[in-house]
């Protein structure tokens, strides 16, 4: 049986085709709006959780960071998970919430930049190759490739700097080990020339790879090849060494074989040396900016290392382990934009990873030491990327230190550790 065709008027007609073109539109408003966040290539949504070590800088910038973030991603809420102050535990933790053994999974892991190659050779972090990277300073975005590979993006960066007493040195810093020894020969009033960090923890790795450094020596060359042994890298040990043997003059005070950068700092600010290697933030505590609840001003002033600083910082990494990659991604982004840049070093005071903040006005007036930092960044050598940095750190500082009491004269086995280390074996 034929079922006939209703007989509509003009008007029905109109609004049938508009309910149709309504229903039209909603679908294509649907096909449009939910792939942003469920399909492919949009955020998901979901909260993100940040696991960091504590915020070090002024006013708890990266807090107010993520609080700008939330306020424009309502859907993609972020929180910092902040986790333990001293670095050895912080890795510790990462791994272990890496491996599934913490509580709670994290999105983005914010790792030193010794880490990378450890995260990205075990699985624990998401590539993130094709992300932008024009901007950035080339020597902490090195940092975050390992294998030909993208794996984080550069949050901060750190290099060292030489403190010294200008009334007391000059106004030109030695630019090498031999003419540091030659100012504290001339000078006069102080305990020590120079104070470093040689307690047995990373900054002895640090300040022994600089010391090796600026005698032109290395550890480790380009290929991975361990090269301690050289006559370069022995004069650097050998400095060390010669240095904290008893003066006078006294070129290294003594105590800096259990100093650690606060108290490098403090002996500095009481005048016990003439000379101090340290990061920028001993900069902030020793001249603080006009803001800060301090009024205390002393005579010093900063200079590059006689030789290449150890780069230092932190990056930024996707968690293996994220429910919501995409939306980590935009994070990390937005926290490492020149805008967010410019506010970490600002008003936080956190060495920023992107070239143009170093030429804001404000920045440079409110820390002095900006340009110089920017120079040390530039000329700054990263420690020996591989996948197991902890055993290899750990194998240097025993290396290093049984050298210091021998006269600066590596063991026997020094090499063979080494190489050992580097390949995540123990000898």
């Amino acid at each position: 049986m034929r079922i006939p065709t209703p007989k509509l008027r003009p008007w029905q007609w109109c609004l049938l085709a508009g309910l149709a073109a309504g229903v039209a539109l909603t679908l294509l408003s649907e096909r449009l709006v939910l792939p942003l966040f469920a399909g492919d290539g949009g955020p998901e949504p979901g909260e993100l959780v940040i696991l960091s070590g504590r915020d070090d800088g002024y006013g708890n910038q990266r807090q107010a960071l993520v609080d700008q973030w939330n306020a424009l991603h309502p859907r993609n809420p972020a929180r910092i998970e902040e986790i333990a102050a001293v670095a050895d535990a912080q890795r510790s933790e990462m791994v272990a919430r890496a491996q599934g053994k913490g509580q709670g999974d994290a999105d983005i892991y914010n790792l030193d930049v010794t880490w990378t190659a450890e995260f990205a050779s075990q699985g624990y972090i998401r590539e993130l190759d094709g992300a932008e990277t024009s901007g950035f300073l080339p020597a902490p975005l090195q940092t975050c490739r390992y294998g030909g590979h993208l794996w984080a993006l550069p949050f901060n960066t750190d290099a060292g700097l030489l403190y010294y007493r200008e009334k007391v040195v000059g106004d030109r810093a030695p630019t090498s080990w031999p003419q540091l020894v030659a100012a504290v020969q001339k000078a006069d009033g102080a305990t020590a020339g120079y104070a470093g960090q040689l307690a047995d923890y990373e900054g002895l790795t640090v300040n022994a790879l600089e010391a090796i450094w600026a005698a032109g020596g290395d550890v480790v060359d380009g290929e991975g090849h361990v090269v301690i042994d050289s006559p370069e890298a022995q004069r650097g040990l050998t400095n060390l060494a010669t240095g904290l043997q008893p003066g006078p003059p006294q070129v290294i005070l003594p105590d800096s074989l259990n100093f650690d950068e606060q108290a490098a700092t403090q002996a500095f600010a009481e005048g016990k040396v003439l000379f101090m290697r340290n990061w920028p933030v001993a900069h902030r505590t020793l001249d603080p900016p006009a803001s800060a609840d301090s009024t205390a001003v002393l005579d010093f002033a900063v200079a590059r290392l006689p030789g290449p600083s150890a780069l230092g910082g932190q990056n930024l990494a996707i968690s293996a382990h994220s429910k919501r990659p995409r939306a980590a991604r935009e994070l990390i982004e937005f926290l490492t934009s020149e805008r967010s840049q410019q506010i970490l070093f600002e008003r936080g005071g956190f060495a920023a990873t992107r070239e143009i903040v170093y030429r804001d006005a404000a920045v440079t007036s409110r820390y002095r030491y900006a340009p110089t930092l920017l120079e040390s960044i530039r000329s700054a050598r990263t420690r020996p990327v591989t996948p197991h940095y902890a055993q290899f750190s750990e194998t240097f500082r025993a290396v290093v230190r049984q050298a210091l009491s021998d006269g600066g004269r590596l063991p026997a086995d020094a090499k063979p550790r080494l190489e050992a280390a580097l390949k995540g074996y123990k000898r």
